[in-house]
């Protein structure tokens, strides 16, 4: 890092003006630094107005108090005149245009890593009391103004944006130079400008600035019950598809907010960051501390001691209003994987290494790996605590959770600063990474061979040398698998436990396992052989089954209660969610299988636009849509984009991949070899 960074606090007078254009696509530059914008057919109005898709207010005079090293090239995270509502890149075509606005910074000239700040706590303390800025909290201010002309009058570096039926189309992609420049550009279909207006209309602003995308946005829904918050697991395809396209600001907004949510009640926070007052609790009861919210929603609130005029505020939920009031153990997997893209999407990794990013991780990370009476690396978690949140059976280790919790962990090895703070730490995550890729390789893997040895296990073994080391019991092979389950290829199983396989295949956790190389690369192309073998299965008229196969009668019954939402062959009980279509894209190039990705896209193409962009399809071949289903599904439309983009520039799909880590598999954290009682259980792993 150069040493010309400093840090950086943003302050701000109180946003008693808002600018308002008419339509999204309008500049947008609220008078949140206390200069008003540039003029525009919108008008200036007082305290609140109101848009379908968020809610203004008057802004708290001390809105957010980051602590942040700030590189002198990148523009600093409330610039008003920012990349925010682009289009996607056409050719490189400039245009005149006047735009100002105004970025105000303490001058404060310290290098960032090593005196800026400090964290008076360890990771496994009992608590992260307090952040401390050394110096520079009463420093004067420095405002800096940058004002650009289209006689070539430029203060700072211009944009190229060119004008495409009245919207603004980004030309060139900030921090990703260099993997596109030989691509021609093509025109955007029809179905690809539809979403991207979709994607736009379904932002969520707070104090003027861009901060997620609401989960629908479906025009005839009187109940959007939870539907118009923006979800953390949600906005991950929004968030790709935004980065894609060289729009940063409102994923960089996105991470910063949602991890003051989750500092703001484990952390005493600078007295400059204002939050709505909320405990995460049910019934005098609060989880541990570095969870993240599942989502929030921007409020209006009557400002402190001013008659008549309010505030907006963001007010999560981390399950305590949620249905089963089951805490969100995804959300912090999804945040340290989104940060880890922004990353290298961009090449800004000076947000990585903020001070209250870091302790962010360390936050989640800390969570994740407290010891507990398990005996496993896997997660233990309760159902409905992921994407499939409501009552399925997954209590335990379900694999989705340790698919995201492998991603997570190889995320924080690449992010994490070590000193003498965090050392422990990455060891405990070198540790677990190892331990975790053996167990789900050796113990979840199913093909042929392995379904016949489990059929010909011996049960009630008590050994250290045990060959069922689950005792699980040969009739729990379902009679579907035995005539479904073809010669070659093989997938990962749902979930393990004590004397209990879940023979389902969920594809979200198989196909989050092909990305991050929890599977062998034997065992991903087996997944992906498996699923164009029974194409018609997981795909058929739209893609792609969210598990398989759906649960039945009385199996039903018992084990989701008789959820009238959970019925068979819909909603998370085997039906169809386009969104998985992205995360399928990724896991087909990385494999290099891209025309299974390319014929799925395709297939999704000829219906999503005519039905509008639904939640999820009913019925084994994905013929209906969903029953309960919104339209206008956020990340549906995302999760398409996302597809087009990667498949239009798959040198940027590895960026969001791993490969092999080998490091890994030559570490055995067990350390038997200490004692002559036990014998390590670790074989050699499957050969790649």
């Amino acid at each position: 890092m150069s040493s010309s960074n400093c840090i950086g606090i943003c302050t701000m007078r109180p946003c008693c003006r808002i600018l308002m254009g008419y339509g999204y696509r309008s500049y947008r530059s609220a008078s949140v630094f206390g200069s008003q914008g540039p003029k525009s057919s919108g008008a200036v109005v007082d305290l609140v107005k109101l848009r379908s898709t968020s809610r203004f207010g008057s802004c708290s005079g001390e809105s957010v108090g980051y602590i942040s090293g700030i590189d002198p090239n990148q523009r600093g995270f409330n610039v008003s005149d920012s990349d925010w509502g682009r289009q996607p890149r056409v050719g490189n075509v400039g245009v005149n245009r006047v735009k100002r606005g105004v970025l105000v910074i303490s001058n404060v000239a310290s290098d960032f890593r090593n005196h800026s700040t400090s964290v008076d706590s360890q990771v496994n303390g009992k608590s992260f009391e307090s952040i401390y800025i050394q110096g520079g909290l009463n420093v004067k201010p420095l405002v800096i103004e940058r004002i650009e002309t289209g006689n070539g009058d430029v203060v700072k570096e211009e944009e190229s944006r060119v004008e495409v039926n009245g919207s603004n189309v980004n030309v060139n992609i900030g921090g990703t130079e260099g993997l596109n420049d030989s691509r021609a550009e093509r025109e955007l279909s029809e179905i690809e400008k539809e979403a991207w207006g979709l994607l736009r209309d379904s932002v969520v602003e707070y104090c003027g600035n861009p901060v997620g995308t609401l989960a629908a946005i479906d025009p005839a829904d009187k109940t959007p019950l939870n539907y118009d918050q923006v979800f953390i697991r949600d906005f991950v395809p929004s968030a790709l598809a935004f980065l894609l396209n060289g729009e940063a600001e409102i994923v960089k907004n996105f991470l910063l907010h949602t991890l003051q949510l989750q500092h703001s009640s484990d952390i005493q926070m600078l007295n400059t960051v204002k939050y709505k007052s909320w405990e995460k609790t049910v019934d005098c009861y609060s989880p541990g501390q570095g969870l993240m919210p599942a989502s929030f929603k921007v409020k209006t609130a009557p400002l402190d001691g001013s008659d008549g005029k309010f505030e907006e505020v963001l007010d999560p939920d981390f399950g305590e209003s949620a249905i089963g009031r089951v805490a969100p153990v995804d959300s912090g997997l999804w945040w340290i994987i989104m940060l880890r893209a922004y990353g290298k999407i961009t090449g800004d990794y000076t947000l990585q290494e903020r001070v209250d990013v870091q302790t962010g991780i360390r936050l989640i990370l800390n969570l994740c790996l407290t010891d507990g009476f398990d005996m496993f690396p896997t997660l233990l978690v309760t159902d409905g605590s992921c994407m499939i949140d409501r009552r399925m059976g997954i209590h335990g280790h379900p694999l989705e959770i340790q698919a995201l919790f492998y991603s997570a962990l190889r995320c924080s090895r690449e992010m994490l600063i070590v000193n003498d703070g965090t050392k422990n730490l990455v060891a405990a995550v070198n540790n677990r990474l190892s331990a975790l890729s053996f167990h789900i390789r050796e113990y979840y893997w199913v093909d042929m061979k392995k379904i016949n040895e489990i059929y010909r296990y011996k049960t009630e073994e008590y050994s250290t040398d045990a060959i069922n080391k689950f005792n699980i019991y040969p009739d729990q092979i379902p009679s579907w698998l035995v005539d479904w389950i073809p010669d070659e290829g093989g997938y990962l199983i749902g979930n393990l436990q004590p004397a209990h396989m879940d023979f389902r295949f969920f594809t979200l956790g198989n196909l989050w396992s092909i990305v991050s190389s929890l599977g062998t690369q034997q065992q991903n192309e087996g997944i992906l052989n498996l699923m164009e073998t029974k194409w018609d299965d997981f795909v058929a008229q739209m893609p792609l089954k969210i598990c398989y196969p759906a649960m039945e009668y009385e199996e039903w019954r018992i084990i989701t209660g008789a959820d009238p939402k959970n019925t068979p062959w819909s909603y998370h009980n085997g039906g169809s969610w386009p969104t998985l279509l992205w995360q399928f894209t990724l896991a087909c190039i990385k494999m290099g299988k891209t025309e299974l990705a390319e014929k799925a896209v395709a297939l999704a193409e000829k219906r999503l636009s005519i039905d509008h962009w639904p939640e999820y399809y009913d019925t084994k071949n994905g013929r209906f849509i969903g029953k309960q289903s919104r339209l206008h599904q956020t990340w549906t439309i995302a999760g398409y984009l996302t597809s087009k983009m990667l498949l239009e520039n798959p040198e940027k799909a590895s960026l969001l991949f791993w490969e092999e880590d080998y490091e890994l598999l030559e570490t055995c954290v067990c350390a038997l070899n200490k004692t002559s009682r036990k014998k390590c259980s670790r074989r050699a792993q499957i050969q790649v």
